[in-house]
């Protein structure tokens, strides 16, 4: 276990990317075989430990001391397994300790998958006994599956790529017929192997990402080099089928398919479209709703696109009940074919796979795939209008595709461009700050903030957003220490903050875009809030109201 926690401790305290990067790579260049498959299993959340759960880990640490003190400091601490680790009271010494032998990493896993639910608390139990705090902390990470150690499982495969210096692509299309410990994955980057046979149907294929596009770019676009999409604002998907086998994977290649099962029993073609995954608006709620003009060569002309928040209520679920999947419906809007039947079609330019999209779109069920329009445009200044007036909500800019380009991995330079709108700005008061996880569990580090509303001589504050990233470290503490100096309630791991006219912190908050919900309090959802500036120059009395909000949702 002990080259296992001392990598999740260096992940854990290394903030840069490239350093996270050269601390797996060593791993897996020290560390033999089934160790590092089974430690990437654990980074990359492939791993499936049934025998624990949560509440037997907080059920051990209560047996051994008392249950207030340890509920005292998981609400100091607000991690589950840094507690238990830091707080475990062993029966053993450190010397008596040293004397016994640490279990392996693969003898805890195997060992855990072959038991029950009463044998499995027994042996991580048994196991704490015999581990310093780090390994206490590496063996509950491990059991629990909640690594927080900033280290995403497209990151993991970036690292294998360096350690076999191949192209991450690679390794993400083999990833899905791979399974632990991946001895013949580590094979062939080690050049003892040829390359794996990916034995798995409808596999990912790495999406190919666009650029910003900045003003100097602006001369490349014309109607002939250049075709023009809306940019939707849902989420990036790829829908691949093959051999009746189906999969939806989000666009870092992770399998989502068992949370839309309402699109997977549509997926009965042979193909792989990559697109967006929307809302569509049941008829009966369709009141009100803005509608997305017919366009030549989609399909589902008549469906009626959700907001963002309408999507919110499908994603990250487990389990999908039958009154969500009828009141959140999802569909696709495809923006490309990769595959068509058993031909890959990545080489092709844009311009002929789009044609290909438009004939295979003719035969998809029409409430559930359609195709994303095309912008017409003359000019870069016909396009800067259309950006600043979408015909709807949910669209949140414009994506620029060269007729002539391939469909390549990663994010190239020049062949798409992508063209947002503006971020919205607004003047909100810091009300509630609430601890992090992993390096900022000690940090008051996620902010809820609100507006003005009410009469002007008696203002109320109404929550409008959360955002827990846009500031500095430095920054970060001087937020902290200023929450602690001005709570004025504690609720578990939450304060309040003292806000009122004459007293409060002001926080510039950068949006996407805003929507009706009926939700919140104040009737409107934030898209992607962040922190752009503190205020501290600036009265909280300055700052703005809710008929600010109001007025923005108004003029889209």
């Amino acid at each position: 276990m002990k080259p296992f926690a001392d990598l999740i401790d260096a992940l854990t305290l290394t903030p840069s990317r490239n350093g996270k990067l050269r601390l797996m790579v060593e791993h897996f260049r020290g560390e033999p075989d089934p160790e590092r498959g089974i430690a990437l299993a654990a980074i990359t959340g492939d791993l499936d430990i049934r025998s624990v759960k949560p509440a037997m880990l907080r059920e051990l640490a209560t047996a051994r001391m008392d249950p207030v003190l340890f509920g005292y400091s998981y609400d100091y601490v607000g991690d589950l397994a840094e507690t238990i680790s830091l707080v475990w009271p062993g029966p053993h010494d450190e010397a008596s300790r040293s004397q016994e032998a640490e279990p392996t990493l693969s003898e805890v896993v195997l060992r855990l998958n072959g038991a029950s639910r009463q044998e499995g608390p027994r042996l991580v139990e048994a196991w704490l006994d015999r581990l310093d705090a780090s390994g206490r902390y590496a063996l509950l990470k491990l059991v629990t599956g909640a690594m927080r150690i900033g280290v995403s499982a497209r990151l993991a495969k970036q690292a294998l790529a360096d350690f076999g210096e191949k192209d991450v692509s690679e390794i993400e299309e083999l990833w899905h017929g791979l399974t632990p410990p991946y001895e013949e994955l580590f094979a062939w980057l080690e050049g003892r192997a040829d390359k794996p046979v990916s034995a798995a149907k409808a596999p990912f294929r790495p999406v190919m990402l666009s650029q910003p596009l900045e003003e100097p770019d602006h001369g490349l676009i014309d109607p002939q080099t250049y075709a023009a999409e809306w940019k939707w604002d849902g989420i990036r998907v790829q829908a691949s089928a093959e051999g009746g086998v189906a999969r939806l994977y989000s666009r870092t290649g992770d399998d989502i398919s068992g949370a839309f099962p309402d699109l997977m029993d549509f997926m009965t073609f042979e193909g792989t479209l990559d697109g967006e995954l929307l809302v569509a608006v049941p008829t009966e709620a369709r009141s009100g709703r803005p509608k997305v003009d017919a366009h030549k060569g989609a399909r589902g002309d008549d469906i009626v696109v959700g907001t963002f928040s309408d999507l919110q209520q499908r994603l990250n679920r487990k389990s999908v009940s039958a009154a969500m999947l009828k009141t959140y419906p999802v569909f696709l809007r495809a923006y490309d074919l990769l595959i068509e039947g058993g031909e890959d079609l990545r080489t092709l330019p844009f311009a002929e796979r789009r044609k290909r999209l438009d004939r295979f779109a003719d035969h998809l069920e029409p409430t559930r795939f359609d195709v994303s329009p095309f912008v017409p445009f003359e000019s870069i200044a016909d396009l800067a209008k259309a950006r600043a007036n979408p015909p709807h909500a949910v669209i949140e800019g414009v994506m620029l595709k060269r007729w002539d380009s391939a469909y390549v991995p990663g994010r190239p330079k020049g062949p798409w461009f992508k063209w947002k709108q503006d971020p919205y700005l607004v003047d909100a008061v810091l009300m509630y700050a609430q601890r992090g996880h992993g390096k900022r569990s000690s940090f008051y580090s996620d902010y809820t903030f609100g507006v003005w509303t009410g009469a002007e001589d008696a203002p109320e504050l109404v929550p409008v957003g959360k955002a827990y990233f846009g500031f500095t470290d430095e920054e970060l503490k001087q937020l902290d220490k200023y929450i602690r100096d001005n709570t004025i309630e504690r609720f578990g791991p939450v304060r309040s903050v003292r806000a009122e006219p004459d007293h409060g912190l002001v926080i510039e908050v950068a949006f996407e875009g805003l929507q009706r919900s009926a939700r919140h309090k104040s009737g409107v959802a934030m898209r992607f809030p962040r922190v752009s500036r503190l205020r501290w120059d600036k009265p909280a009395a300055e700052a703005d109201r809710l008929e600010t909000l109001q007025a923005m949702l108004d003029s889209n």
